[in-house]
């Protein structure tokens, strides 16, 4: 009898230390470690066969690729292709955010710029143009064809034989391109001038016009403007 009061005794002293021991020192899973993120690989695809993939400011293919998102971090991904827009995304393979899928494809779209204008070798260079007729003919024939493009004249002066445009100002979704033409006397006999047809695109969009130091030269002339050296060899002669 007494054998078994102590069994039974010895028995509930060994739950209750157990119960102690869970109660103070919990098992919260959310307290342990947490178990390191494995990599992550990503099919990813463009639909234009040729567009450029950069990773991380490395360029790493061209296509089609598999990309891998580090454990715990993230990788931007730059997709480029010359007449579309630039496309960029982010991938990341960290706790509370979304999982990065097996697979991605993109659709580049057309750059609406790049569409609006031809690529031309009188962008930002002197074009001379040798006339035959009076100065006053071909100063009237120059107002008009230039007002015929560009309605805002900024500076003229007839004597000097000097006329500038004020900028006109186009914007696209990822750019804006800015466009003014000049032209100056260089010589009276014979008499000659020299046209200036200024491309400019600042690489973004909305752009304001006298932010000079976003503007960089553009090898490209919106079609809008791309007959108006054409125009003035023509009747300036």
């Amino acid at each position: 009898m007494l054998k078994k009061i102590l069994l039974t005794l010895l028995c509930v002293l060994t739950i209750n230390t157990f119960y102690a021991t869970t109660t103070n020192n919990p098992t919260d899973y959310n307290d342990l470690k947490e178990v390191p993120l494995g990599k992550r690989k990503i099919e990813f695809g463009v639909s234009e066969s040729d567009a450029e993939i950069w990773i991380n400011g490395r360029l790493l293919g061209k296509g089609n690729l598999e990309i891998v998102v580090p454990s715990k971090g993230c990788i931007t991904v730059i997709v480029k292709k010359v007449g579309f827009l630039i496309e960029k995304i982010e991938f990341c393979n960290k706790k509370g955010m979304a999982k990065p899928p097996k697979t991605y494809y993109m659709q580049l779209v057309r750059d609406d710029a790049f569409d609006a204008s031809i690529q031309t070798d009188i962008a930002n260079v002197d074009i001379e143009l040798k006339c035959t007729i009076s100065k006053d003919k071909a100063w009237k024939l120059i107002n008009q064809i230039i007002l015929s493009n560009i309605d805002v004249i900024e500076m003229t002066d007839k004597e000097t034989g000097y006329v500038r445009t004020a900028w006109s100002l186009k914007t696209f979704k990822q750019n804006t391109i800015r466009t003014r033409i000049i032209i100056k006397q260089t010589s009276d006999t014979p008499l000659t001038f020299k046209v200036k047809l200024i491309s400019e695109e600042s690489g973004m969009s909305m752009t304001s016009v006298k932010s000079d130091e976003l503007y960089k030269e553009w090898d490209r002339v919106l079609r809008s403007y791309s007959n108006v050296i054409p125009e003035l060899q023509a009747r300036i002669k």
